[in-house]
């Protein structure tokens, strides 16, 4: 008998248990993961009465990547331009939602006088909602419509980059055992410029691969290409001292922004399921009952804390971003569970060796109650809303309508924040790309020149090669925006603006001097008047060279380009609706798609023949026919069934022509009966009309509209009618059309025609 590996005997116990708690869970109406954390125990070496896993080691290992593809796979379904989009009420809910949770996290492991670390890796855990589990309570609960649900799901998405932040955080802790403020702000200083520079570079990069590879790409092509691009970001990450988890989130936000983004999500899908259960049943694996007694107290605290910190926290961060009440206490009791962040930092402690033996069990038994408690939490927000509704004191209810109705007003932004903002985007930007062109040069391209080429000249090309990469980059920073609508519209209004204006303009300049000075500093030994003066050469030449400026440009629009393909795409298919749309709505207009069907009179006819302008008060935008797009189509251009037509109008003319489309594309009881297709057989004889008349003189098809289906002629079987050879006496003829038109063809009164 051949020997089995250990981890494959282990992987299929895992996969079993696995497979028959999935759908014993599915059957019980309860989330997956929960399944797989039973399932871990079950083949955990603390259930005595099943096979356990022999190879712990290896399982972990195999964890390790679920934790990769989880967080890989969370990336492609997010995009950095949510994080624009959720807006205010959402940041400033989930910011006040995970810092209060954390100091009650260290608070409750303070009072059970845990070490430090434990406090605080207890306090990120608790801190982070379940993406998963609260997606699922809205649909089983039917509620993913309703308002207070996107807000939830805008929280979530914050949520889970602040995790992120958050996880890179605890690792340096971890790691310096320091808690200093100083070193704090190095970690979040290194971890946006790595953020800010992946993002912008593989932004810039890999969508324009892809879409040079686009015709070589097969399914198989394109998910090894995907995992290799996350794999390889993976690898950076753990150089640059951050977690892998980082680097697989970073590769999957930018893949995010790609047209192949569904594709890939699709793809990883299936492997993103297997190693997450493996990851989930390590999870379970780590549960010890015994060690769940001895502790029961504090998973019943932390249970009590995660419920009611969330309740409470959530319904005051969505009272602090504005929200009405109801709608806060809603998005609150929503977030009352945590799930499977609080495993991965829970798994981070433990690889890191950080945080205590009791504390993984601990969080385990706190996620499986919370998250079956989720639903009725959700349930409880109305009554709860009503009795603090009904006996909130009426100088405080009307403070709340006030506060919810006073900052959804305050929307204004002015052009000082405007220009600011976008002066700060662009120098930060730009400069982390320089500050990383500089830091590779120097320590791979300086000294492959030094030793090819020794000496004074080596030093001059190295410079020359530096200056003309970051050039581009500190043009922009120099002189983009200086003759922007904001900073003219300034300019012009008020000559107190004049001085700051030039001051911001003089302190650009001064940062792209400060950058060329550095280099030359760095290869050349030479007077700081003399670098200062060669800087400021070199930079008025970058001022004025139009190559330049032309490179500077292309560079950005590249970058937009790729950044806003995606949306461009699906604008043009018609699967998004265009920018404009939202701006038409202040002027009472909307933006709607509707199909012309195949049964619909309007389809085959011209605009100018259907005149919609005219007749509903409706504007034809685009048509959208399979993969093409028409944008402005002229009167001549005809529609056709499936055609989806893009039409500006308000809402009044918008419900007239849907009520017309729908009686233009009724299907008419009358219409069915007439269209009955029939077959009947008549008799030549010596009166028939049709008698010496060859098929094409007899005008059956033409006149009446039938088919001649075959004749019988002197006992012979049915054949095919000769188009040349005239009607004789005796033939029978066997003819198929429209109930109508046969009838018609009856009222020649053929002697001999027979009905049945």
């Amino acid at each position: 008998m051949s020997h089995l590996a250990p981890l494959i005997a282990d992987l299929a116990l895992i996969l079993i248990c696995a497979g028959i708690m999935t759908l014993l869970f599915k059957k019980l109406k309860q989330p997956l993961v929960l399944g797989y954390v039973v399932a871990g125990f079950l083949a955990s070496p603390h259930m005595a009465y099943t096979p356990s896993v022999i190879d712990t080691a290896n399982i972990q290992t195999w964890a390790d990547i679920g934790v990769i593809f989880l967080l890989f796979a969370l990336g492609l379904e997010f995009s950095f331009k949510k994080i624009v989009k959720v807006g205010g009420a959402a940041i400033i809910a989930a910011c006040t939602i995970i810092f209060c949770m954390i100091l009650l996290g260290v608070a409750v492991g303070t009072g059970f006088g845990w070490k430090r670390m434990d406090c605080i890796f207890l306090g990120g855990m608790i801190a982070m909602s379940s993406t998963t589990i609260i997606y699922k309570a809205f649909d089983d609960l039917g509620m993913r419509k309703k308002q207070f649900t996107g807000l939830v799901l805008s929280v979530l998405i914050l949520e889970d980059i602040l995790a992120i932040v958050l996880m890179v955080m605890l690792s340096t802790m971890a790691v310096s055992h320091n808690f200093e403020g100083m070193e704090m702000l190095e970690s979040i200083a290194k971890l946006l410029f790595f953020l800010i520079l992946w993002f912008v570079v593989g932004i810039y990069l890999i969508p324009g691969l892809l879409k040079r590879c686009r015709k070589l790409m097969s399914e198989e092509t394109l998910l090894i290409v995907s995992l290799g691009l996350c794999f390889g970001v993976v690898v950076m990450a753990a150089r640059t001292g951050f977690s892998a988890a980082f680097g697989a989130f970073i590769m999957g936000s930018i893949l995010a922004e790609t047209v192949e983004a569904e594709s890939i999500e699709r793809l990883v899908k299936p492997v993103k399921d297997l190693f997450g259960a493996i990851f989930f049943v390590s999870v379970g694996m780590m549960v010890d009952p015994a060690m769940i007694t001895e502790y029961a107290g504090p998973i019943i605290v932390i249970t009590l804390a995660v419920i009611l910190g969330q309740s409470l926290f959530g319904t005051l961060g969505m009272l602090l971003a504005g929200q009405p009440l109801k709608t806060a206490m809603q998005c609150g009791f929503s977030l009352t569970q945590i799930g499977e962040f609080a495993f991965i930092i829970a798994s981070l402690g433990v690889s890191l060796r950080v945080t205590s033996h009791f504390l993984y069990p601990i969080v385990v038994a706190v996620s499986v109650i919370t998250t079956f408690l989720t639903p009725y939490m959700i349930r409880l927000a109305d009554p709860a809303s009503n009795l603090v509704d009904t006996h909130l004191p009426e100088k405080w209810r009307k403070f709340l309508t006030r506060y919810a109705s006073g900052s959804q007003t305050m929307n204004h932004e002015s052009l000082w924040r405007k220009l600011i903002f976008a002066l700060v985007r662009i120098t930060v930007v730009y400069s982390i790309i320089c500050v990383a062109v500089i830091a590779l040069a120097f320590r791979f391209l300086v000294p492959f020149v030094h030793e090819g080429l020794p000496g004074g000249w080596g030093s001059l090309l190295a410079a020359f090669i530096i200056i003309l990469c970051i050039a581009p980059f500190l043009r922009a920073i120099m002189l983009k925006k200086n003759h922007s609508e904001e900073f003219m519209t300034l300019w012009r209004d008020n000559r107190g603006n004049r001085a700051p204006l030039v001051a911001t303009i003089v302190l650009r300049l001064l940062l792209g001097v400060s950058f060329v000075m550095f280099v030359i500093a760095g290869l050349f030994k030479m007077s700081v008047g003399l670098v200062f003066g060669v800087a400021v050469l070199l930079v008025t030449l970058m001022i004025l060279s139009r190559q330049l400026k032309k490179q500077s440009i292309m560079i950005e629009r590249t970058f937009f380009q790729n950044l806003r393909y995606r949306d461009m795409r699906a604008e043009y298919m018609g699967e998004k609706k265009p920018e404009y749309a939202g701006r038409l709505l202040s002027r009472d207009l909307h933006l709607t798609d509707f199909e012309i069907s195949g049964e619909s009179e309007w389809a085959g006819r011209t605009l100018a023949e259907l005149n919609f302008g005219k007749k509903y008060g409706i504007h034809v935008v685009s048509i959208l026919r399979g993969k093409k797009r028409i944008n402005i189509p002229g009167a001549s251009v005809r529609l056709f069934p499936q055609d989806k037509i893009q039409v500006i109008a308000t809402d009044e003319e918008l419900n007239t022509f849907g009520l017309e489309m729908d009686k233009v594309s009724a299907m008419n009881a009358d219409v069915i009966e007439k269209s009955e297709m029939i077959l009947r057989q008549f008799y030549v004889d010596g009166q028939s009309p049709f008698l010496n008349k060859t098929l094409k003189e007899a005008g059956i098809r033409e006149k009446y509209h039938c088919l001649i289906a075959g004749v019988e002629r002197g006992g012979e079987t049915l054949h095919a009618p000769d188009p040349h050879e005239p009607f004789v006496e005796g033939d029978v003829v066997w003819i198929v059309g429209e109930s109508a038109d046969v009838y018609k063809l009856v009222g020649l009164k053929c002697e001999g025609f027979d009905m049945g």
